[in-house]
């Protein structure tokens, strides 16, 4: 998966926890069911927290990787909670 298949892309690099998932959750709440973002994060902490924050809102990490600098993360927005 890379930025072409993604919706949206969401720089997270030079925040520190608990930013990256404030910034998420937001992004997400203005999206559509089924939409992905890519996320860019510096914060080592992001490769558990990202995951965790996932499962607990219903959305889902699609794939995560690290890069020279960075973790990217693709995120898929889950079903509203009704």
């Amino acid at each position: 998966m890379d930025a072409r298949t993604a919706d949206r892309v969401l720089d997270c690099r030079g925040l520190l926890c608990p930013m990256p998932v404030v910034r998420i959750g937001r992004e997400i709440e203005d999206m559509e069911p089924g939409e992905v973002v890519k996320v860019m994060a510096t914060d080592r902490g992001s490769i558990a927290d990202v995951p965790a924050w996932a499962a607990d809102t219903g959305n889902e990490v699609l794939d995560w990787h690290e890069e020279t600098d960075h973790v990217v993360f693709y995120v898929r927005r889950g079903a509203p909670a009704s």
